[in-house]
């Protein structure tokens, strides 16, 4: 496989091997039944995937954000909820590896490698949306220990993980916003009440909830890096590979979308042939494939470029904005290809339809996406300037 190497290339099958035999099989029953896929996630830990963002000497393999990519995708093609398992428990060992202070890394490394530990984020607000600047929850330094009082909502794997990575203020005052803001890392304990599973149109099986935190203390060991103020700058690096996620998740639905669909078209038959044979079917068929490869290579060209060191917010937000929209693109052209059975819950058709809509709202909106990308345009490229 391109850019991998023959470790990378060997975990992928092995990662592969696993959806073919054992997710397939249980996925639209999951679905349907809005189960969380306990023993699917068991034998995700065996297989080591919750430790493949944590580095040596914590964790035992590592693999590169294009490695990452292509296994987000191989684990979304057949079940988009199990990707989104491993979503924010990613970006938080990333947060931890690059930004934590050693015991902090000690810590909570090695049991996050294993699984034994799972971890989210908690960044939006119920009033806030996008706009973490404007986030209200606040840490407020006690003695020894931070008080937080506020809300998050739409936080992915809430009541499972046993470590929440809290974008919050320590300092409500600072000016700019962002220079008061810190991530701390928050364990459940008093105070600290996950209210209720928000219901959902897709996205199943996994849990997105809301949390509430009143008069919760946590040490201050837990703000990451031990210096205060550090959250928003932190939390962008690791929204790059948060997005470089979601894309990668976005290319597993199209993808699952564009297989059942060349399958079906190859097997039903109308006025004489293969619906295939119809330029209006065959069209849709060469536009979804296009599209499909074309957003693959802008996410393996955002996790390369994420590899490399180099700040990666622009391709990562290109990469997010292309993939999920074709993801729903393709999906919707599914749903046609099927005809009555594209809407019939006897196919997976339209689990896709359901599912694609997240990767267009999540881990920032599209419309988000569009500012971000405009402005690091610009700031790559300003007028009779250096580049940036």
């Amino acid at each position: 496989m391109d850019g991998l190497t023959e470790e990378e290339a060997a975990i992928v099958a092995v990662v592969r091997d696993f959806v073919d035999r054992d997710v397939r099989p249980s996925a639209r029953e999951l679905d349907h039944t809005d189960t969380y896929p306990e023993a699917l996630i068991e034998q995700m830990k065996r297989l080591g995937v919750f430790g493949l963002a944590v580095p040596e000497p914590w964790g035992a393999v590592r693999v590169s954000a294009q490695c990452y990519a292509v296994l987000t995708e191989e684990l979304a093609r057949d079940w988009m909820s199990l990707a989104g398992a491993m979503g924010g428990h990613t970006v938080v060992a990333k947060l931890i590896a690059e930004h934590g202070t050693r015991e902090q890394q000690d810590r909570y490394l090695p049991r996050m490698a294993t699984g034994e530990v799972r971890a989210t984020m908690a960044l939006t607000e119920p009033g806030g949306g996008s706009d973490l600047q404007a986030l209200r929850t606040t840490a407020r330094r006690d003695g020894d220990s931070y008080v937080v009082d506020g809300a998050k909502t739409w936080i992915t794997n809430a009541r499972r993980s046993q470590l929440v990575a809290l974008l919050c203020k320590t300092d409500p005052r600072a000016e700019p916003a962002h220079a008061g803001i810190s991530i701390l890392l928050v364990e459940h304990g008093p105070g600290f009440e996950v209210s209720r599973d928000l219901p959902k149109l897709g996205y199943k099986g996994v849990e997105s909830c809301e949390l509430s935190f009143v008069d919760f203390r946590t040490p201050v060991t837990s703000l990451l890096g031990g210096i205060e103020g550090k959250g928003f700058a932190q939390m962008m690096r690791g929204l790059e590979i948060g997005r470089i996620q979601v894309a990668s998740r976005a290319l597993g639905v199209g993808r699952a979308a564009l297989e059942d669909s060349l399958r079906y078209a190859q097997e039903r038959e109308a006025f004489g042939k293969p619906i295939w044979q119809h330029q209006s079917v065959g069209n849709h068929l060469a536009d979804m494939a296009t599209k499909l490869e074309a957003a693959r290579q802008l996410v393996h060209h955002a996790a390369r470029r994420y590899d490399s060191g180099e700040r990666a917010d622009l391709e990562a937000g290109m990469a997010k904005l292309f993939a999920s929209e074709t993801a729903m693109e393709v999906a919707l052209a599914a749903v046609r290809i099927h005809g009555g059975y594209g809407y019939s819950t006897e196919f997976d058709v339209e689990r896709y339809f359901r599912d694609a809509p997240l990767m267009i709202v999540g881990e920032g909106t599209n419309e988000i996406q569009r500012t971000v990308i405009a402005r690091q345009l610009v700031k790559r490229h300003p007028i009779g300037g250096e580049r940036a």
